[in-house]
């Protein structure tokens, strides 16, 4: 059994956690490196840089090259969202779910879209409008655009029978993503979707989505004033 075997990432990234709440290194102290760390824990260094990339990420450590890593002074604190799959939410709301794709057309990506995700001039797109009610009510209105270079398969895809939330789920993986919330006056199709007065305040959900450094999908999803979502820290 190799030592790799013996002693995984998250052993690593476990121990280091419990020295770091109990002070064993102290807040703005240098860690040890990760040769000699690897050397104490009897495992591989890229199991140990492993650990500290997931510290890092997890605000508990700073990490900067040929400076070594730091304990933070004040850890950040990094919310957690769950993507929800939109027809699961309103089944557990006691509602039928009822989807309705309103257009699907295939495009050279947009200027703005490029700059935005970080897409290349001339790439192919594919940009779906679409509805979800909740019973008889509007639900949700979702205006998304999938980058067909990275995602191929979208292009045989109808999204006739699939929402493309569920559909991008079971298909397409993603490494990062970026969310953003905000507040929009409803235009003339917001309100004309979702069934709202000209104007009327409407909560937006911003998300992108990379694999590595390849984007995969931008959507903008709208909802009636009032939704709720609950993320964990």
């Amino acid at each position: 059994m190799s030592t790799d075997q013996k002693t995984s990432y998250l052993d690593v990234k476990n121990v280091i956690r419990r020295r770091i709440h109990d002070t064993v290194w102290e807040p703005g102290s240098l860690m040890p490196g990760e040769v000699e760390l690897s050397q104490e824990f009897g495992c591989a260094r890229a199991t140990v840089n492993r650990a500290l990339r997931e510290l890092a990420q997890d605000g508990m450590i700073e990490r900067k090259r040929k400076a070594g890593t730091r304990i933070k002074s004040a850890p950040t604190r990094h919310a957690k969202f769950v993507i929800p799959r939109i027809r699961e939410e309103i089944e557990r709301m006691g509602f039928d779910y009822r989807y309705a794709l309103i257009e699907r057309k295939e495009k050279t990506i947009p200027d703005w879209l490029c700059a935005r995700i970080g897409g290349k001039a001339g790439e192919d797109v594919l940009h779906l409008r679409c509805m979800h009610y909740a019973g008889s009510r509007a639900f949700q209105y979702e205006d998304r655009w999938i980058n067909l270079v990275s995602a191929p398969k979208a292009r045989a895809q109808t999204f006739q029978d699939i929402n493309p939330n569920e559909w991008l789920i079971r298909e397409v993986p993603f490494s990062d993503g970026e969310v953003i919330l905000s507040t929009v006056n409803a235009d003339q199709i917001m309100s004309e979707m979702l069934n709202v007065s000209l104007g009327a305040a409407l909560f937006t959900l911003e998300r992108i989505t990379w694999l590595k450094d390849m984007p995969m999908t931008f959507a903008k999803l709208y909802f009636h004033a009032g939704y709720q979502m609950t993320t964990r820290l």
